[in-house]
């Protein structure tokens, strides 16, 4: 079933993108160009519990509402499970929304927003990751494959309103308001994002050596996060190597785009927090081992540069030598 949408002068719209980091800040320019539009549209982001804080920092965001799908998931037969699903869809239910807008393209997403009030827009059969997603729509677009996640998201959405996409894409966010942590000493700093969800998407800890005494030579300090127990060994062993090197503590989200925020640099793997640092308008390199960065990669920026590829992990000397093009270090 499709239905026509008109977009009132104020329109109500839920975005639906739940996961991961990345995929959620791909999501963030939505926002940036809906407002563009409609400068008075107020609108609500369902997301993973986790990565909450992210949709926040988005000014033209009014509320965001949290699921807890990975969560959930282990505990079906946890009666607290139930009630929170249940307060989820009763959060959902009782708004008067003008439009939903899926981008994850999923099953489970699709799910989600189903019985929302509005119209509920999302990828067509031929668009969509997940085609049966596209049976609880009730109006459905193509977009597509090929592109970049960033221009898939924006163009569904653009589709959705009516509108055309004239600009490069806008994350619309600021690092958070944070005090400089004491462990953080003075100074320029750049941060080496080592840790990825792969063992094929590591960039060796000899690379991540050279680098790291190669800036410390330029006075630059490296700065090491972690998240989790292998991280923070590998994160120690890299300082220990890198004069003058830092292993925080543990960051929570809003500390680590703080963090990114003030870096003179990001270098880092197929991460989400490199993703992150590209939102905030940082120089960032990106470093591929084991992934294609063409539709997922860094996006957007002149100070951004992917290097890499499937099988053709990049070299200390390329690193280097463009970090001196978007970081003049």
């Amino acid at each position: 079933m499709t239905r026509s949408f008109a977009a009132p002068h104020a329109p109500r719209i839920l975005l639906v993108k739940t996961s991961s980091l990345g995929d959620v800040l791909h999501n963030l320019p939505v926002a940036s160009d809906i407002v563009r539009h409609y400068p008075d549209a107020q609108i609500d982001w369902v997301v993973e519990e986790n990565f909450a804080a992210l949709p926040k920092l988005h000014p033209a965001v009014r509320n965001v509402i949290p699921v807890a799908m990975r969560r959930w998931r282990g505990k079906l037969l946890n009666a607290a499970t139930w009630r929170e699903i249940m307060a989820f869809r009763n959060t959902l239910t009782a708004q008067q929304y003008d439009i939903a807008i899926d981008t994850q393209g999923l099953l489970k997403s699709a799910l989600l927003m189903r019985g929302t009030q509005g119209l509920r827009c999302g990828f067509d059969r031929h668009s969509a990751r997940e085609p049966l997603a596209t049976g609880l729509y009730q109006q459905t677009f193509f977009v597509a494959t090929g592109q970049h996640a960033v221009e898939r998201n924006r163009q569904l959405a653009a589709q959705a309103f009516g509108y055309a996409l004239e600009n490069h894409p806008d994350y619309g966010i600021k690092p958070p308001a944070i005090l400089r942590p004491a462990w953080l000493a003075e100074g320029q700093y750049m941060v080496l994002l080592h840790a990825t969800s792969r063992a094929d998407k590591l960039w060796g800890e000899t690379n991540w050596i050279a680098l790291g005494r190669s800036l410390h030579e330029k006075n630059i300090r490296c700065i090491l996060p972690w998240g989790s127990e292998a991280e923070l060994a590998r994160s120690k062993r890299l300082a220990g190597a890198i004069p003058d090197a830092i292993a925080p503590p543990r960051l929570s989200l809003n500390e680590a785009a703080s963090l990114l925020g003030g870096a003179q640099a990001v270098i880092g793997v197929d991460t989400g927090l490199a993703h992150l640092a590209v939102a905030l308008g940082v120089p960032t390199v990106g470093i591929y081992t084991a992934t294609a960065p063409a539709l997922t990669g860094l996006y957007a920026g002149t100070n951004i540069v992917n290097l890499g590829d499937i099988g053709h992990a990049p070299d200390v000397a390329a690193v280097i030598d463009t970090l001196q093009q978007v970081a003049a270090c």
